[in-house]
């Protein structure tokens, strides 16, 4: 009698549960949304989310917010998100310094896997390989062929020690067995104005942020940095075309507190990846060279660790130093 009513408790028990997170799912959201970029406004970090926000608020009928939190290398708005109640209203856009902090900062105030329920990988982007006009070399064959007759006479600028553009710089010195130095800078406009002058010969843009330079001619394209060739630049190669295994994007996903309820995150992967496959939406960021993705959480959870293998090895490798 005693283990029959244990077990009607237990089955009870387990009932009122998905019932309680059935309910929540029905019931969410009912109040406004938070979605925090760890990086200050105006960059293409920000106008992504932005346009999310609102085309996610008229999905989900409700208010939907973003809040900028940068700092410590997106350290500070991660955090945060973390730390919030896991109840599906306050959300991270993740971006790829979020699979490279942790192979530069020894001690983070979360776990990039443990602490997050992974809801969609959004999107991705190569990043240009830049440089002077006054280089001689207009592909990336004549670039190394350049760099190995005269070992550490060329320079690459990066936005900062540990930056995607520092990291992709490294993974192309690796691969190709060249000596060019590497220097650092606050951001990228910086190091674009000395390209286009020759005091340096090559850096690593996001496209958007080159265009202004690219378009008048100030800089030439040498490649891009991903896969596959950027529809926005058919007619730039691949560096992979040249360097096998050369592979490196930026991209964009969301991220909600560890312990939400499975049924909030699977509603917010139904909603955001129903935005990215809308044409209006995706073609305003196709057109700046952002290639819209949308996935299951788990897949991109895989693509995170992934990358936090691939760029952990290179930072110990290239004994990459942060201040």
């Amino acid at each position: 009698m005693k283990k029959i009513r244990s077990f009607t408790l237990l089955a009870l028990t387990i009932g009122t549960a998905f019932s309680a997170q059935a309910q929540t799912a029905d019931n969410y959201p009912n109040r406004t949304i938070r979605i925090i970029v760890p990086y200050t406004p105006g960059a293409i970090n920000d106008i992504l989310a932005r346009r999310m926000a609102q085309y996610l608020g008229e999905e989900l009928k409700q208010t939907v917010i973003v809040e900028n939190k940068p700092g410590a290398g997106t350290a500070i708005g991660t955090e945060f998100v973390a730390r919030a109640d896991p109840d599906g209203y306050t959300l991270l856009q993740a971006a790829a310094a979020h699979s490279i902090l942790p192979s530069l900062v020894r001690k983070l105030p979360y776990d990039p896997l443990k602490s997050f329920e992974f809801i969609t990988l959004a999107a991705t982007s190569s990043y240009v390989m830049i440089a002077t006009p006054k280089l001689p070399a207009n592909n990336v064959a004549q670039l190394i062929a350049l760099a190995k007759k005269e070992p550490g006479k060329y320079v690459y600028a990066s936005t900062g020690n540990g930056s995607s553009a520092h990291l992709m710089g490294e993974m192309f010195k690796e691969l190709t067995g060249t000596d060019i130095m590497h220097i650092p800078y606050k951001g990228l406009a910086q190091g674009l104005n000395d390209v286009a002058s020759g005091q340096v010969h090559v850096t690593f843009g996001t496209y958007p942020g080159s265009m202004a330079y690219l378009k008048p001619g100030r800089v030439k394209a040498l490649a891009t940095t991903g896969k596959n060739r950027m529809s926005s630049l058919p007619d730039v190669p691949t560096v992979q075309e040249t360097v096998p295994g050369y592979d490196a994007q930026g991209w964009w996903g969301y991220l909600a507190p560890a312990g939400t309820p499975k049924a909030i995150v699977q509603k917010l992967n139904t909603a955001f990846n129903k935005i990215i496959r809308n044409k209006a939406f995706a073609d305003t960021f196709t057109s700046e060279g952002v290639e819209m993705l949308g996935t299951t959480g788990d897949a991109f959870k895989s693509h995170v660790e992934q990358e936090m293998q691939i760029w952990g090895k290179l930072v110990e490798s290239a004994q990459i130093r942060t201040n």
